[in-house]
Formats: structure tokens, C-alpha cells, sequence
């Protein structure tokens, strides 16, 4: 009888290891979490949202991909353009962005999400609208009630103007493939660095 007993026991204990949790709570991985989104003009807003996702141990996809449930989902955002339409108001990145800045983004709820901003721009040819469109990204998710995460000082960055700046900061990382390239990959890291820093993830 005892080891018909223990037979039994054995049996239940291993049907229990295996019963799904049936708790309420569905478990969100990292991944599922904070989502890098970019767009580009000529691959270089990629390869710098390659190097904060290698960072960051992420994958970075294109704005124009993203669903309206993939966006609801996160918890956090990455978000990247370059500047193509210098000195413009709005719709400065000349990408996927431009539309969905002003039609998408608006029936979004990012109240409260955290959001992370990078920029691409070219400092010697374009130096006086460097990196606008990350300027532009910033101004759309904070109206839309996001708070942004990942402030950047402007020091070594050679450039005379940029609408990206406020409060004598960028409002995130800035690259420059053009002629800063060999930091961009050191930049990334230490962005991310910061942002875990910062409880971002």
C-alpha cells in the first residue's frame, strides 16, 4: 500500500510541474517590451539603430512595419529618422515618418509610455539643421504625452544649429555617418548604458 501510495503522489506532483500558470499574469520578455522603430533614407539611420539594438540586445524594425498593436504593446520606445528636409517645420525626415507622425501617432495611446529618441545628420554639410528631425519626433511624442528618456550633452558634436536640442541638451543620441562614424558604435553604447541607467528598461 505505501508504494502504491507514493506511486500516486509521484504522479500528481509531476502533472502539477507541468500545469500552466493560470494566474492572470502573462510574462513579457525584453523583446516584447521595448521596441526599436527607425526609418532611412540612405542605410545610415539603420546602422546606427543596429548598433543601440546590439546594444540594448534588441531588434530594430522600420516605422513603416509597425502595427497598431505592436506600438500599443511596448512599454517603451525606441525611435530614430534622419533629417532630409532641412529648415522644414514638420516632416523634416523624408521617410515613413512624415506620415506617421501626424496620422498614425495621433490615434495612439503613448500616455505616460516611455519613449527614447535617436537622430541621424550630417554636421559639416547640413550644420545648421543637424539632426532636425529627431527635434521633430521629440515634439510629436510629447505632445501625445510620452515621457522621453536619454538626454544627450551636445559636447563634441560639431554643428551650429539643431532643432533637437532643448535646454542645451539633445533630446537623445545624435549620429553622424558622415564624418563621426567611428563614434557612432561607442555613442550607442553608452546611450544605452545611460538609459539602463535611467530605469529605462
Amino acid at each position: 500500500m505505501k508504494l502504491i501510495a507514493a506511486i500516486l503522489f509521484s504522479a500528481v506532483s509531476n502533472t502539477n510541474a507541468f500545469t500552466p500558470c493560470t494566474n492572470g499574469f502573462a510574462f513579457r520578455t525584453q523583446l516584447d517590451a521595448v521596441k526599436i522603430y527607425y526609418d532611412t533614407q540612405t542605410g545610415n539611420t539603420e546602422t546606427c539603430a543596429g548598433y543601440i539594438a546590439a546594444a540594448a540586445g534588441l531588434e530594430a524594425e522600420s516605422i513603416a512595419d509597425a502595427t497598431a498593436a505592436d506600438i500599443d504593446s511596448a512599454d517603451a520606445l525606441i525611435v530614430g529618422a534622419p533629417t532630409w528636409h532641412t529648415d522644414s517645420e514638420d516632416q523634416r525626415s523624408g521617410t515613413a515618418w512624415d506620415d506617421w507622425l501626424y496620422s498614425s501617432l495621433p490615434n495612439r495611446n503613448v500616455q505616460g509610455k516611455k519613449v527614447a529618441i535617436f537622430g541621424v545628420g550630417d554636421s559639416a554639410s547640413y550644420s545648421d539643421y543637424y539632426c532636425d528631425a529627431a527635434g521633430e519626433l521629440y515634439d510629436q511624442f510629447v505632445k501625445a504625452g510620452a515621457k522621453v528618456y536619454g538626454f544627450v550633452s551636445t559636447e563634441g558634436y560639431e554643428h551650429s544649429a539643431s532643432k533637437a536640442e532643448k535646454d542645451g541638451k539633445f533630446v537623445g543620441c545624435m549620429f553622424d555617418e558622415d564624418n563621426q562614424y567611428d563614434l557612432s558604435e561607442e555613442r550607442a553604447n553608452k546611450w544605452v548604458q545611460q538609459l539602463k541607467d535611467e530605469g529605462f528598461f
